[in-house]
């Protein structure tokens, strides 16, 4: 597992820009003229902007459920591990990742060189990260995502943007292309989610993350696209959090809302649990008795739950029978 230490890079050390654009294709975007300035007042959604040709890259469609679901799904996805794991993991969106010149040491502003947005950062410590306060998560100052998450719905990022995660050193990047297809989706862009693993700066696809061990490519791609969520997708993330909370010493316990509700449970059985016993007690009772009772006796009585045990226990050597039983609880609730 890669380190905090090792994801922020080392400061003041230059970060390679990336191809040159002549190398590099933004499937489905629109290029717009835009200068820093501009772009600090613009606060739409973009996939990338550079500085040397002053030029924004942006989706050409308008945004759609379809591309947007795989984003928000992954976020209540790493949620539901975050709780069993029972620490936080945090998702950041689609957050400015900065390049800066040579002269971005850490602690200074620097000029940004390119901007990119992904559609999706996922942090697993998110208190290391040490993101607090800032504008973007710069290059060789903060450390990397755990996992970024780019949706190919009506663009192909194997052509311009992969390239550019490769070359800035993003330790793992996960591309999906929705189940619901795009009538402009570039041709050859089939349904599924493929994982880039960095290794020796380069990237390689991977059967299943390396930040989440045991997930499956295939498996996330069908968390991401169902409706609702299935009883095995959250077998699989219960497994996902489990794995990674032993892994830290850590477990659903210490997530409160989950400690809060199994606290809860656990107090509604050894309820539940008492009742049963306390009404088998007094069936048993009656029947050594001789006296005769119906399919559901006692628990049918009103108010023999919450009577003490001590005058249960009394009324049942006294009754004569079980309606007499009844009204001697009966009037016990009176009392």
């Amino acid at each position: 597992m890669t380190t905090p230490e090792a994801l922020a890079g080392t400061p003041g050390t230059p970060v390679p820009v990336g191809p040159p654009l002549l190398e590099l294709e933004f499937t489905g975007c629109k290029a717009v003229p835009m200068t820093y300035a501009q772009l600090r007042r613009y606060d739409g959604r973009l996939e990338i902007w550079d500085a040397e040709s002053e030029t924004a890259w942006m989706v050409r469609e308008p945004t759609s459920p379809t591309h947007e679901n795989p984003s928000h799904g992954l976020a209540g996805l790493v949620e539901r591990i975050a709780a069993v794991r029972g620490s936080p993991i945090s998702c950041y969106g689609s957050m400015d990742l900065l390049v800066r010149d040579a002269h971005g040491k850490r602690g200074e502003r620097g000029s940004p060189r390119r901007i990119m947005q992904a559609d999706q950062t996922v942090y697993l410590h998110p208190s290391r990260a040490e993101l607090l306060g800032a504008d973007a998560m710069v290059v060789g100052m903060h450390n990397y995502p755990d996992v970024v998450l780019e949706v190919d719905h009506t663009t192909d990022v194997r052509r311009g943007k992969l390239k550019l995660y490769e070359a800035w050193g993003f330790p793992e990047l996960w591309v999906e292309v929705p189940d619901v297809r795009a009538p402009s989706r570039p041709k050859g862009r089939l349904p599924g989610l493929t994982i880039h693993l960095l290794e020796g700066g380069v990237y390689r696809e991977s059967p299943e993350s390396l930040a989440f061990p045991g997930w499956r490519a295939e498996d996330v791609h069908e968390a991401m696209n169902e409706v609702g969520r299935s009883a095995r997708t959250n077998a699989i993330l219960e497994r996902l959090g489990r794995g990674l909370g032993a892994r830290e010493g850590t477990g659903p316990d210490d997530d409160p809302l989950l400690r809060s509700l199994r606290s809860q449970s656990r107090a509604e059985g050894l309820a539940e649990g008492e009742a049963k016993g306390r009404a088998e007690m007094v069936r048993q009772m009656l029947s050594a008795r001789g006296i005769e009772v119906s399919e559901g006796f006692p628990a049918d009585v009103p108010g023999f739950a919450e009577s003490p045990r001590a005058a249960v226990v009394a009324a049942a050597f006294a009754c004569e029978s079980e309606q007499d039983f009844r009204a001697r609880i009966l009037r016990l609730r009176r009392h």
